[in-house]
């Protein structure tokens, strides 16, 4: 892709929400969010050692984008660019959903983007929604190259191997569009391994709405599915994609259109009916033989392990590739950098949490810890903060539920550690021996069951078992003693940091 071509966009907005991935991108960059890579070796896994580093360097929490300009895969050297790490830090997220006075503090940011979310949200705690629209082909940029019969060839695009060990190449960054005409659209993101040059492997488990579709059309006696996958999507379809924000049989199109306030543009498939962004980068055509599967697998998984080969699983026949002129490549670092967009899952979270959980201050999860929720309560009574834990892990995503007080900052990891460390005693937590966890845990014995744990990290009161009285916090005597302490301090910092630079 041209340097030309990808920076014709510097007339992008700022802030979004975006019309497509590319004028987020331009956005990054204009924030200076965003490296660039000449050059990288992905045959001796450059690429995949970049990304380890960068996460090293940074955090997954801190970490900007990067984007490599030519990629050598297979022997080949061939155009990008390939971008990846294109979400976890919350300036980001504050971007995507429109926040106008976006800054690098991520602490700011993340209250930011929940309230802004929270406009979202119906009086029921329900997304709202907005129906698409469909638009024609001449309007569509997924439309600018058709690829079809003989000419159609996924593995000439820079999909990555990611890990030596990896069964192969991967479209790991997918938008899978399928439809049923009774259970409705559903669109999720189900990784595809490159098998051949109209043949992909596909991902969707017994468990995500995707496989639960094929299967349904599978018991009722079709042949065959038809397929989209979506590259390239703009950052508000990706998180739809990317979550369970989406009810089995709700269309997360309509729910991405209630984030972005305007309709979401679909155009028709050239080879099926089904309708896809018209605004992605590349579309993927194909069918699932509903009769037919075989292995796929091994795949380095989001914890960072190497996951199983699967002995069945479902397969797509490509019937034809539609792209953008000099299109951009997602690539997801999988198990190195996070890749989801996680303000609508956290708002998610506090919503339903907060009508469970009265006292209830805040909610947060760890990029680097998917499965751990810390929650923060203003503490009533003796147990509440048991009730509360055991509320939060009763979610399928939560693997371990820490509560703390209120005066913990719960995106500051040194200061959920310091609960754990001096207000918590193992005793008082509770272990429930197995139940439904959604997320792809390494550690379970059993496909999607999971024993989960409560930490009650809050300080146990008399009745709890706790001491009589708990001595004050020497920060806290600090600022009491010193009402304009950071005041001072901070103007201390400016000049300091100031001069350093």
């Amino acid at each position: 892709m041209p340097s030309q071509d990808r920076r014709e966009k510097s007339n992008a907005p700022a802030t979004g929400p975006f019309e497509t991935l590319r004028d987020y991108v331009a956005a990054l960059e204009a924030r200076g969010l965003l490296l660039r890579l000449q050059e990288v070796d992905q045959d001796r896994y450059d690429a995949t050692g970049f990304a380890y580093r960068l996460i090293d360097k940074f955090g997954q929490a801190g970490a900007p984008a990067f984007l490599i300009e030519r990629i050598k895969i297979d022997g080949r050297w061939r155009d990008g660019p390939v971008i990846g790490n294109l979400y976890g830090r919350w300036d980001m997220e504050a971007m995507i959903f429109g926040i106008e006075d976006v800054v690098d503090d991520q602490e700011r940011m993340y209250p930011a983007v929940l309230e802004k979310l929270f406009e979202k949200l119906d009086a029921g705690g329900q997304w709202k929604k907005i129906s698409p629209v469909h638009v024609t082909a001449a309007e569509a940029p997924c439309k600018e190259v058709v690829i079809s019969g003989s000419d159609v060839d996924v593995e000439a695009f820079p999909w990555l191997k990611n890990n030596p060990a990896d069964a192969g190449r991967y479209v790991n960054t997918g938008a899978v569009f399928l439809e049923d005409p009774t259970i409705g659209r559903n669109v999720g993101t189900y990784r595809c391994q490159v098998k051949g040059k109209t043949r992909l492997g596909l991902d969707a488990n017994p468990g995500q709405h995707g496989g639960r579709l094929l299967n349904a059309m599978k018991n009722r006696g079709e042949k065959t599915a038809k397929v989209a996958i979506a590259l390239g999507v703009d950052p508000l379809i990706w998180s739809l994609s990317t979550s369970k924000l989406a009810g089995f049989g709700e269309d997360e199109i309509e729910i991405a259109g209630g984030l972005k306030g305007a309709p979401i543009e679909l155009v028709k498939c050239e080879t099926s009916q089904l309708m896809v962004p018209a605004r992605a980068e590349m579309i993927i055509e194909g069918e699932v033989p509903l009769n037919e599967m075989e292995p796929e697998g091994p795949y380095g998984e989001m914890y960072g392990y190497l996951g199983p080969m699967k002995q069945r699983n479902w397969v797509v026949n490509v019937t034809a590739i539609t792209r953008r002129h000099a299109p951009i490549f997602f690539n997801s670092y999988t198990g190195i950098c996070f890749d989801m967009v996680r303000g609508p899952l956290l708002a998610n979270y506090h919503w339903s949490f907060r009508r469970a959980i009265p006292g209830l201050t805040g909610v947060y999860s760890f990029p680097e810890a998917s499965g751990l929720v810390v929650a923060g309560i203003r503490k009533r009574f003796p147990g509440e903060g048991m009730q509360a834990g055991q509320s939060i892990a009763a979610d399928p995503t939560v693997k371990v539920a820490i509560v703390v007080d209120h005066d913990v900052n719960l995106m500051n990891p040194l200061q959920v550690f310091h609960a754990l460390a001096a207000r918590w005693q193992p005793k008082a937590s509770a272990v429930t021996p197995q139940t439904f966890l959604q997320i792809p845990d390494p550690s379970r014995p059993i496909r999607y069951l999971s024993s989960k744990m409560v930490i009650d990290a809050t300080k146990q009161w008399p009745e709890e078992g706790g001491p009589p009285t708990w001595p004050e916090s020497s920060r806290r005597l600090l600022e009491a003693h010193q009402s304009d302490l950071w005041q001072r301090i901070d103007r201390l910092w400016s000049e300091v940091v100031g001069k350093a630079k």
